[in-house]
């Protein structure tokens, strides 16, 4: 991982994306700063289209979408991207899976809820997990005191024996029924949404990003940026981003907005 400010000058010029999860990476000890909102206008001002690809809940993305400096994003780790069409002042749901299949999943995660609370002493259901569609949200560091990383595993464990897909982010294990990722629903968002093939463009787009449910994310992009709290999983990541802020959070976001239109 190399420093923010080696970032090539010849590369900026070609971005035309730019995607960013949203826990400690456009947050700060929980918060968003304001320097957050001031970063993503400037990218718009510039053309830049800005698109946060997060694990939050479809209610806060429903939220996110209108009032956000934003142009849609993707939300529950891929279940779903949303945008506001400010035109028509309509907002565009696009599901992986169909409302049966979701309310199938929900029944099914139900389950699967009160075993893992049952098995991990100390972990909780995230306090969004009411706005959630798609995923259950199990919460080791947010709103209950930070779980040692064998019960975090542990979690992850109880995910997968149930056949579930399980994606530890900086303060929830998410799990999930279906073969989608933040990846798979970044591509449809991408061909629907700006009819861009990502795969054949994608040293148009920079991804910012902080833990390893972004590892996909760091792994397909060549323009990944890690704030620097993501030097707190080092040799813990299947894949690192090529650059790393100075800054954590929010305002390691805005270190790479500087950098990136300067």
């Amino acid at each position: 991982m190399k420093p923010i400010d080696k970032f090539p000058a010849k590369e900026k010029a070609g971005i035309r994306f730019v995607l960013t999860d949203i826990d400690d990476t456009l947050t700060h000890q929980g918060r968003l700063p304001s320097v957050v909102f001031g970063a993503m206008e400037r990218l718009q001002k510039a053309g830049i289209r800005v698109l946060p690809v997060t694990g939050r809940p479809a209610g806060w993305c429903d939220h996110i979408t209108r009032m956000w400096p934003v142009d849609g994003l993707v939300g529950e780790n891929g279940a779903f991207y949303f945008r506001y069409d400010d035109d028509r002042k309509q907002m565009i749901r696009r599901y992986w899976k169909t409302e049966a299949e979701r309310i199938r999943d929900r029944e099914k995660i139900a389950g699967l809820k009160e075993r893992i609370l049952d098995a991990v002493p100390g972990c909780a259901v995230s306090a969004d997990q009411a706005y959630r569609e798609a995923d259950l949200a199990i919460d080791f560091c947010e709103d209950v005191p930070p779980l040692p990383q064998e019960r975090i595993d542990e979690i992850v464990r109880l995910f997968e024996a149930a056949g579930a897909i399980a994606k530890p982010s900086s303060i929830h294990v998410n799990g999930w029924f279906g073969a989608y990722d933040k990846l798979a629903m970044t591509r449809i968002l991408f061909k629907e949404l700006f009819d861009l093939a990502v795969d054949r463009d994608r040293d148009r787009v920079l991804f910012i990003g902080d833990s390893p449910n972004d590892c996909p994310m760091f792994d397909f992009f060549p323009h990944s940026v890690g704030v620097a709290n993501v030097m707190a999983f080092k040799g813990r990541l299947s894949a690192e981003p090529s650059w790393v802020t100075g800054k954590e959070g929010g305002y390691g976001f805005a270190e790479m907005v500087d950098h990136l239109l300067s």
